[in-house]
């Protein structure tokens, strides 16, 4: 009885949902997609979250942008040079462009953005990606601006097309109002945000571009896959991602519907706070890695739609190892290594979770309780799970969160951003996304050297190290690799996925 009153709480929220959306004026030319999380900010510079990101990408520029094919080009720098030592460029910014809310971009524009991200006291989520290799960044003229780098770092331009690098305007900065009001330079601009239900972009008349997409872009959101399912089966909604896996194969099968998969690069695994007495013990973190049955895993919660996840790098990065078996399903090796670790009737621990991870944690939690591993799953609504997974070590003592469930994909980005805010001791939350507080000096090296080395060869013998490392070390426990998944109704064409999850819509076409 309990579970047939449950689907109907489900059908009728998916039904509340639906009637609400048709009940809205809905024109030919609007876009609407619903993803599993809503935004967490309208600063790009304050996120890091994926799904945030796509909201974003119609609203905001970079001096450089990701082009389709995962290449470099040109947005609001028209061009760029670099002197022989590689680390001070020089960039000609794109003349008579305008911020949403009217203020010019220039070179001043540029070095306030850029400065936000140096001063250490603004705290924003994506400012470690910039401080770690950006010196200073100073204006040579109203439409030049040099940047001087503390140190080579090959994703530079790669960076600058990135969430800190994305430009926002210097007076809604100033004004405080950024966080809620997006405002940056792109074809879309926001109409409003209504927290908790949608974001309504709407074509920039004063664009300095082209841009073929539709007049408006809806962005809705639900934790509920089969409510993803029904708006996008029902034609309420026009595109959906990420696909909950369990309705991939009846979207694959209907006619009406394009499903796209393609290989993720997003890497999901629990983060270990290695400052709780249990977990500073790496034999009782390694032991939890044994402990977990990756391949059930991904075919009850994945139903097949991913990979056993062996490396902190997805497979596909260039330099990711493919080599690493360190830790094979193996209940005695873990019941040895706690008992050794002096836990041989385990011990209990907390995980905090979003709603669309809890199903994964019940299943830990079930694999983890035959080593004697008692497993608190405290599922979270989204900005209350951040609150708490980004907290530093005092919060995170005081709450008792032992573990929090994350993914993290820097897609394109390349490996200096998937490994440096997750294990860099410089990254520790809530500057960074390194939740577990993991630090070891070897790691650090690694990734520092790797990240300033030209040498392709080279770069990849230092990553392949750095993942042994850390592999050895297990400040995670690590998942799966999901695929990458979206789908659209049949009459959108035009959107680009990168590597990671994130929709390119800007450009999208809706007959």
């Amino acid at each position: 009885m309990e579970s047939k009153n449950k689907h109907f709480k489900v059908l009728t929220l998916a039904g509340c949902l639906l009637a609400s959306m048709a009940s809205a004026s809905v024109f030919a030319s609007q876009l609407v997609i619903m993803q599993n999380e809503p935004p967490r900010s309208m600063d790009p510079g304050n996120q890091t979250a994926t799904f945030t990101g796509t909201v974003l990408d119609p609203m905001y520029e970079g001096l450089t942008r990701l082009g389709d094919d995962g290449k470099i080009i040109p947005a609001l720098a028209l061009s760029w040079t670099s002197d022989d030592s590689g680390l001070n460029w020089t960039f000609t910014l794109r003349p008579n462009v305008k911020f949403h809310d009217g203020t010019p971009f220039n070179a001043d524009a540029v070095v306030e953005n850029f400065q936000r991200h140096l001063n250490t006291q603004r705290g924003l989520a994506g400012s470690g990606k910039i401080r770690t290799f950006i010196q200073d960044v100073k204006k040579k003229d109203e439409l030049t601006v040099t940047f001087q780098l503390k140190k080579i770092n090959p994703a530079f331009l790669t960076v600058l097309a990135s969430g800190p690098g994305l430009m926002v305007s210097p007076k809604a900065d100033k004004a405080g109002s950024i966080n809620n009001k997006a405002d940056g330079t792109g074809p879309y601009k926001l109409v409003q945000y209504k927290s908790g239900e949608y974001v309504l972009e709407q074509k920039n008349p004063d664009y300095w571009g082209k841009s073929s997409g539709p007049d408006e872009i809806k962005w809705t959101w639900s934790s509920e896959p089969s409510v993803m399912n029904m708006a996008l089966q029902s034609g309420q909604v026009d595109i959906i991602n990420p696909v909950p896996p369990q309705f991939a194969g009846m979207l694959k099968n209907n006619a009406n519907v394009n499903l796209k998969q393609s290989p993720g690069a997003a890497v999901f695994w629990v983060d270990l706070n290695t400052q709780s007495k249990a977990l500073s013990d790496v034999r009782v973190r390694q032991a939890l890695n044994f402990a977990t049955d990756q391949q059930a895993l991904v075919k009850a919660i994945m139903f097949g739609y991913a990979q056993p996840a062996n490396s902190a790098l997805a497979p596909v990065d260039p330099n990711y190892d493919n080599s690493l078996h360190n830790y094979p399903y193996d209940l005695q090796k873990a019941k040895d290594l706690l008992k050794a670790a002096g836990y041989a009737d385990g011990f209990p621990m907390s995980i905090a979770v979003q709603a669309p991870d809890a199903r994964t944690a019940q299943v830990l939690q079930g694999m983890w309780s035959k080593i004697g591993v008692k497993l608190n799953v405290r599922q979270m609504e989204s900005g209350v799970w951040t609150k708490a997974a980004f907290a530093d070590g005092k919060e995170k003592a005081a709450q008792g969160t032992d573990a929090v469930l994350a993914s993290w994909s820097s897609g394109l980005y390349g490996s200096d951003l998937q490994l440096r805010p997750l294990y860099h001791t410089s990254s520790f939350a809530p500057g960074g996304a390194n939740l577990g507080f993991f630090s070891d000096k070897q790691t650090d090296d690694l990734i520092d050297t790797a990240a300033s080395t030209l040498d392709d060869a080279k770069r990849k013998d230092l990553y392949f190290q750095a993942q042994k490392q850390i592999s050895g070390l297990a400040p995670q426990v690590l998942l799966f690799y999901q695929d990458d998944l979206y789908a659209a109704r049949k009459n959108i064409s035009g959107v680009v996925m990168q590597p990671g999850g994130q929709i390119v819509v800007r450009d999208a076409v809706k007959q």
